[in-house]
């Protein structure tokens, strides 16, 4: 057990969590929504400091993210918690359930990510499962990483308060966040949660690192063409950008709607494509949806194959050998 950072202690011993928007009261010996922020003779701790459920080397498309460095690799990691409760969660056994662990330190996952051969290398993921929920650990273990040379990445709900969030995001290079759907109702009723601080995080960071966001679609619930134009349009309004993955959804966890058709993930494509540069389509095997194009010319810049991305289009200055558009990428 660490302390925890962001939380206030008050009468009769209980604490307030301040880390996200769940405010959670807890009392002595308790723990929060997230099921890892513990009350312990009236002090905040985290349980799950250097508690590594999950790891891999991955593709970084796999995040997803497809205008940061294509075709290279990052040691990704997770931990357990949440604080939503998704009923269509894709990875509950570790968010939702207590899973095995490893112990690790933040010196020992900064080590290994710099000497990873024969994998290009570019940082650390913390992905897989929540990792705001994993705060403590994550903001030790990125300014090791940065000290080192490496990049790092959240692929996260965005479901996090102002204060920890600007803290941590010095030592941010990019971020991957899920935008569930574009209404309150649905996050209140299948995610125990709400739109609006999500919306927030995205506005607060889109600006200061590497963004993509990704949406699941979920038949019925999130997939109707007005919500994608409002997610669209918020979107643009930021900056037209920004990549937009949406995500075929599977039956899984709680839920056992049926799988998203094609023809509504293409639609929704459609629609996107009308004020953003670049959309995507991820979890159907559609080599046309995962493709980078020039939004000028239409040419390919990036051939994928499934999560494997090889620059065909591309000059050293990021621009279309085509026509000489400015293509959004890191690289």
């Amino acid at each position: 057990m660490q302390p925890a950072l962001f939380w206030k202690a008050k009468d009769d011993g209980m604490v307030l969590c301040q880390l996200c928007p769940k405010y959670c009261n807890i009392r002595p010996g308790k723990t929060g929504f997230c099921r890892v922020r513990k009350n312990i003779d009236g002090q905040l701790f985290t349980t799950n400091f250097g508690h590594l459920s999950a790891h891999a080397m991955d593709p970084i498309e796999k995040k997803p993210l497809y205008h940061y460095y294509p075709g290279q690799y990052i040691l990704s990691l997770g931990t357990t918690g949440c604080n939503l409760r998704c009923g269509f969660c894709q990875n509950w056994s570790i968010t939702h359930d207590d899973p095995k662990t490893i112990e690790v330190t933040p010196q020992h996952v900064a080590e290994v990510a710099a000497n990873q051969d024969p994998y290009p290398n570019v940082g650390i993921a913390y992905t897989y499962s929540e990792p705001f929920m994993w705060y403590e650990f994550v903001f030790h273990t990125a300014r090791l990483a940065r000290e080192k040379g490496l990049k790092n990445v959240l692929v996260t709900n965005g479901y996090i308060n102002e204060e920890p969030l600007r803290a941590l995001l010095p030592y941010i290079d990019a971020m991957n966040i899920d935008v569930k759907a574009f209404t309150d109702d649905f996050y209140k009723q299948n995610c125990v949660g709400h739109l609006e601080p999500v919306k927030r995080t995205v506005e607060m960071v889109h600006d200061k690192c590497h963004l993509e966001v990704t949406t699941l679609i979920i038949p019925g619930l999130n997939d109707s063409e007005e919500e994608i134009g409002r997610l669209t349009d918020w979107l643009a309004g930021l900056n037209p950008k920004i990549p937009l993955h949406f995500s075929r959804y599977f039956p899984n966890f709680e839920f056992d709607t049926e799988a998203t058709p094609p023809e509504t993930l293409k639609r929704a494509k459609d629609i996107a494509r009308t004020k953003l540069d670049y959309v995507y389509i991820g979890n159907l095997g559609d080599p046309e949806g995962v493709n980078t194009y020039c939004p000028r010319c239409g040419k390919v810049m990036v051939n994928r194959s499934w999560y494997n991305g090889k620059i065909v289009g591309l000059t050293p200055e990021n621009k279309c050998k085509h026509c000489g558009e400015k293509i959004y990428l890191v690289r």
